[in-house]
């Protein structure tokens, strides 16, 4: 009885803040890598869509691309939140975060149109990702719930940093090399899904 004791004890100092958790610190490198992918490449369509080897377009046309990227995020969130209630979370998330890597890949590896139409495409892979990553990392946290949600919308800076590292390698290497930034936020992702939002405590 009094090891079944110490044991229930250790137990509750293990779970004695939401740090300790490894599914939600791992939540929050996902929220971090989703933002940052999402507003960076949201961030550069004007300049990508402008380029000779995509379509060239002006500055105003350009611009008028970017609705259908943030629209497609819209649409795609409507279509999540049924799809969530017929499938696996998990599954959903690594299939999206997938369906993201291989629009970009397209998008680095294409010219005209379909450079341009598989980058705004992306949007839609994005739509469920913050609400599922979200969900998946306060899994199970009970009374740390809060301090979790805390620290998940605080990942969010991964909007302002990822693009600021993003431009950084636009400017040196070229904007299709800086999309290679964004395939490596949904690798994360993806593993995420299928393997980092197992619900296990830290040391």
């Amino acid at each position: 009885m009094e090891h079944a004791a110490n044991e229930a004890e250790a137990t509750e100092e293990q779970h004695s803040s939401a740090w300790q958790y490894r599914h939600l610190m791992l939540g929050v490198v996902g929220i971090f890598a989703y933002v940052g992918a999402e507003v960076a490449i949201g961030s550069h369509i004007v300049s990508y869509v402008a380029l000779p080897d995509v379509l060239g377009l002006d500055p105003k046309a350009a611009g008028d691309m970017v609705t259908y990227y943030w629209g497609a995020a819209m649409v795609g969130r409507f279509a999540g939140a049924y799809l969530l209630n017929k499938f696996s979370p998990t599954k959903l998330l690594a299939f999206n975060a997938i369906g993201a890597v291989i629009l970009v890949l397209i998008s680095i590896n294409s010219t005209g149109a379909v450079a341009m139409w598989s980058l705004l495409a992306v949007g839609l892979m994005n739509s469920l990702m913050y609400p599922t990553i979200f969900t998946l990392a306060v899994a199970g946290l009970g009374r740390h719930t809060e301090e979790a949600s805390g620290l998940l919308c605080t990942a969010i800076v991964g909007g302002a940093l990822v693009p600021m590292l993003f431009g950084f390698i636009a400017d040196n290497s070229g904007l299709r090399v800086a999309l290679l930034l964004p395939i490596v936020c949904y690798v994360y992702v993806m593993w995420y899904g299928l393997r980092g939002s197992r619900r296990t405590a830290t040391v």
